[in-house]
């Protein structure tokens, strides 16, 4: 083995260079200036406000809080990512997955023009600044918005790969980007959201190599089997993958992370 090859075999265990950046916690109010449907199953909320002029989201998959109502007055926080946003233009883009009509799902289906939504966050960002021969992101409806930062922030020739669980045809999104993208769709009814095959078996169909990174985001005991299948049954290297529960069947704002 030459010093070129030892290098890389070093590189590869060391994982890549992650950068992390506190930010300071505050909150923001922000008004609603449009929305609209990206799928049937997706609404988006347009915002902005003058609030928004020293927000940073340096992560694709950085999380905000944002506060809404309950039936019963009281408020509730719930986690987000925000799917695009300009400092500059002081805009911010949130997309809401419709199924369960919680109080975050039930405040996107009745916003309109002119009302204004609490905005926390995010605490800080993590991101890799190593450059990746190869990313693979996993995830359901609830991460399609980080899944379309990461694709849509790349730089060029980047080679991406993308396998998502949606219900159907009509949920698939197209992204703006000029990263080498290849997306996998797989359908599965709403109602078996929870289920681990759907991704896993796409997830089976894929070569990775030592210097692929792999992003997982869906319900938690979903994202605990694909975690496990790939570093004890793959041998993935812990440091090339990143893992979260965006969501808990039967619980309310159910995060986790498996990092």
């Amino acid at each position: 083995m030459n010093s070129a090859e030892e290098s890389q075999l070093a590189d590869i265990a060391q994982g890549p260079r992650i950068e992390k950046v506190r930010h300071e916690l505050k909150g923001r109010v922000l008004h609603v200036e449009k929305t609209e449907y990206v799928t049937p199953g997706m609404k988006r909320i347009h915002l902005h406000g003058e609030d928004l002029a020293d927000f940073a989201s340096l992560g694709a998959d950085d999380h905000i809080k944002i506060v809404v109502p309950t039936e019963s007055g009281e408020r509730q926080m719930r986690t987000y990512t925000p799917r695009r946003y300009s400092a500059h233009e002081r805009t911010m883009l949130i997309d809401f997955a419709i199924h369960e009509a919680g109080p975050a799902t039930r405040w996107a289906l009745d916003a309109k023009p002119g009302d204004t939504l609490e905005v926390r966050g995010p605490k800080g960002s993590s991101y890799i600044v190593s450059e990746i021969e190869h990313w693979v992101l996993v995830g359901d409806e609830t991460a399609l918005p980080a899944i379309g930062r990461y694709i849509e922030e790349a730089a060029e020739g980047t080679k991406i790969t993308a396998i998502v669980t949606v219900a159907g045809p009509d949920e698939h999104q197209s992204f703006e980007t000029k990263a080498d993208l290849t997306t996998h769709w797989i359908h599965r009814p709403l109602t078996e959201g929870d289920k681990a095959d759907y991704l896993l078996e796409g997830l089976k169909a894929l070569t990775l190599t030592p210097e692929t990174y792999v992003w997982i985001a869906a319900e938690t005991t979903i994202v605990k089997t694909l975690r496990r299948h790939l570093v004890e049954e793959q041998g993935h290297a812990k440091k090339w993958l990143k893992a979260a529960g965006y969501w808990s069947a039967g619980k309310a704002d159910g995060h986790a992370s498996f990092d």
